[in-house]
């Protein structure tokens, strides 16, 4: 089969030929129709991100694509079906604490570097080799919508940060990173999730522009100044007592957009974190602790999302409530995988979605 392969940090991709991936139990293969490409993936594969992924590897993280093969341990998948692969890879020996990677992404510790050297290789293939548990059948699609079907995979990320908060219909969200990729997503989510409000704080007037008209009045958008107690006022005025704040601001915002976000939470509020401050060095967040204490506020950090959110989020896209037509797709055939990792870096963060189809 075809694959793109990365050879060395700052070297480009390959397209390359390369064997078939081999089925084992416990695992599925997989025809790639359309695989997503994260925005900063040109930072990754450059080296600017410094993530532990070894080398060489076809990179890519999650698809939607067609099942080629099942393992004998699969009860319910069938050769033809659409699914949605799952990149996140969780050891099976440890139910408590397992090792986690991202499939053609990142290894954590030295337990996700064994996972990635078994399923390392990511979805820019004709093919990819995925555990059974991280296989979610879609149900029938229009093959020329997968593209639009992988935008579920931008989805999940802030889908699990609010599942991580506990997030209830009707309460009011604070977005911090509304204007960017994941955030955008994040407020799209949790309208389709029943929030009575979300709060859009950013820079980018236009992007808040485009984020109050796509929404309508359940949206607040918040022209922030950089100014951090005025900043947090305004959030704060903006839709009154915030239930749950959820970051997603990237390793270049700094510390300070953060916590004047998070501070904005009502007493009994939640914090749940999933950005990349302080993932590049810099400052830590600071937290007030006689302000956690006395106001009883909830943080947590959440990486990625439980394997139960990807079946309720092809669910919410079904239904309806999560429009997956708010994406503009621009396809890539395997072939032009560079110029797709050049367009996903370069193009518009918000709503758009660069996918590539083997």
């Amino acid at each position: 089969m075809k694959a793109a392969v990365l050879t060395a940090f700052g070297s480009p991709l390959s397209v390359e030929s390369v064997p078939d991936p081999t089925l084992g139990t416990g695992e599925v293969i997989v025809d790639v129709v359309a695989a997503s490409v994260l925005p900063y993936a040109a930072e990754v594969f450059s080296g600017e991100r410094r993530y532990p992924l070894p080398l060489p590897v076809t990179p890519g993280t999650g698809a939607v694509g067609r099942v080629r093969a099942v393992g004998p341990d699969a009860t319910r998948l069938a050769i033809g079906d659409w699914v949605l692969c799952d990149p996140t890879l969780r050891s099976r020996d440890h139910a408590l604490t397992p090792d986690i990677a991202l499939q053609g992404l990142i290894a954590r510790g030295e337990g996700g570097r064994r996972l990635l050297a078994h399923l390392g290789d990511g979805s820019f293939a004709e093919q990819v080799l995925v555990p059974t548990e991280n296989v979610f059948p879609l149900g029938p699609i229009d093959p020329a919508e997968a593209g639009r079907w992988a935008a579920l995979s931008v989805c999940s990320v802030p889908y699990g940060g609010l599942l991580a908060a506990g997030l209830q219909a009707g309460e009011t969200v604070l977005v911090s990173g509304a204007t960017g990729n994941f955030g955008s997503a994040g407020v799209a989510v949790a309208l389709a999730m029943g929030a009575g409000c979300v709060v859009a704080p950013g820079r980018d007037r236009e992007v808040l522009a485009d984020l109050a008209r796509r929404f309508g009045p359940r949206v607040r958008t918040v022209s922030l100044s950089g100014d951090e107690d005025a900043d947090r006022e305004r959030m704060t005025r903006a839709a009154g007592p915030v239930d749950v704040v959820l970051d997603l601001l990237s390793p270049a915002a700094g510390t300070k957009p953060v916590r004047a976000a998070a501070m904005t939470v009502r007493e009994y509020g939640r914090v749940v974190l999933m950005g990349g401050v302080g993932m590049h060095g810099g400052d830590d967040l600071a937290l007030p602790y006689p302000w956690l204490m006395r106001n009883s506020i909830t943080v947590r950090g959440q990486w990625m999302y439980p394997r139960e959110a990807n079946v309720r989020l092809i669910e919410l896209a079904r239904s309806g409530l999560l429009d997956l037509g708010q994406f503009a797709v621009t396809e890539f055939a395997l072939d032009d995988v560079g110029k797709a990792v050049a367009h996903a870096a370069e193009g518009s963060a918000r709503f758009a979605l660069t996918v590539v189809r083997p």
